[in-house]
């Protein structure tokens, strides 16, 4: 490899410059195609999702299979999922987020408050933006220039904004009757516009992570942050972005959320910290960050949300569902830890 060739993996993350092409020696084959590597990366969790769709199919036939079911599981998915696109980048980062779920409520809260100020739809459709956003980037400034553990400040902010959106709450629930409910109740082709917002969200953060520098930058400051800043990259600063954009995700999950339930409550968003961060993890993403995709968080995001209707299709108790959900990450992870184990060649 010539002098021009070798460039170090974190200033590659920070100039944008692809890693050079390789040929295949002699009597080898050829590396296999990206969308075959993505289907072998996230093999598992395509077989559990398939296992789930045999047996819902097997036991509730077609109550499970019906259009009317599967654009429930979608809609259902679409809440979570956007605020697990957020969280991934989070994650891959390096960073934990714990405050997602109270930052929704916040969010609901304060556009629903909004509302009864005659702002209309845009003006709580901006509301619940500028407030996640706003969470977001509090989060990211006190953990990347506080240098604060992200543990405690997310937190913190977990505890607060709860905290405050019960004080302007006063605790009750604050029902929308503004056009804002149009968007959970307008179809396109008989999906959900609830749905197509969902992909839109996971398609932007796919291209953002696997086609963008600030992608590359994203592995490589979770990777190693050392190396990012000998390379060049402003870690403090993407630190600070990828906060402001996990709390964006959630002003945009607010807005679901709030036209779905009609209501802007303090409850809202109960333990969806928890649900995101799972849904990452099965899907592959590194908790020491460095590693992940968008494909196999949203993939366990599908998996949970079937696993959830079934449960309520065979009408299970909310224990037994919490008990077969939590043998069942556990499974997967398992069967994840397995497969990467067999995957590494055998030193001799």
């Amino acid at each position: 490899m010539s002098e021009s060739q070798r460039v170090d993996p974190a200033q590659r993350a920070e100039t944008g410059t692809p890693p050079p092409a390789r040929t295949p020696a002699p009597g080898k084959r050829a590396a296999p195609s990206r969308a075959r590597r993505e289907l072998r990366k996230h093999a598992t969790l395509l077989a559990a999702l398939v296992a789930l769709i045999v047996v819902g199919a097997v036991t509730k036939g077609e109550d499970f299979l019906s259009t009317g079911n599967l654009i429930t599981i979608l809609t259902l998915a679409s809440v979570i999922g956007v605020v697990t696109v957020g969280m991934t980048f989070v994650i891959i980062g390096g960073g934990i987020d714990l405050s997602v779920g109270a930052i929704i409520a916040l969010a609901s809260v304060w556009c629903t408050t909004t509302a009864t100020q005659s702002y209309g739809v845009t003006g709580m459709v901006f509301s619940a933006l500028a407030v996640g956003a706003a969470c977001g980037l509090l989060n990211g400034a006190l953990i990347a220039y506080g240098r604060l553990v992200p543990f405690i400040v997310t937190l913190a902010m977990m505890v607060a904004a709860r905290g405050l959106a019960e004080q302007i709450s006063g605790r009750h629930s604050q029902l929308v009757t503004t056009d804002l409910l149009a968007l959970a109740q307008e179809r396109v082709l008989g999906i959900p516009l609830m749905v197509y917002l969902f992909v839109a969200v996971v398609l932007a953060g796919w291209i953002l992570l696997e086609r963008t520098t600030f992608g590359r930058r994203s592995f490589a400051v979770g990777g190693n942050p050392e190396a990012a800043r000998l390379a060049g990259i402003d870690v403090r600063r993407h630190t600070l972005v990828l906060y402001t954009l996990s709390g964006l995700c959630c002003g945009v999950a607010a807005i679901m959320l709030t036209a779905q339930t009609t209501t802007g409550a303090s409850t809202n968003g109960q333990l969806y910290e928890l649900d995101a961060i799972a849904a990452v993890v099965i899907g592959g993403t590194l908790l020491s960050g460095g590693f992940g995709t968008i494909t196999g968080s949203i993939l366990g995001v599908l998996v949970f949300t079937v696993i959830e209707d079934l449960f309520i299709l065979n009408n299970l108790e909310q224990p037994i569902q919490a008990i077969g959900k939590g043998a069942i990450i556990v499974a997967v992870l398992l069967f994840q830890r397995f497969g990467r184990a067999r995957a590494v060649p055998t030193l001799t």
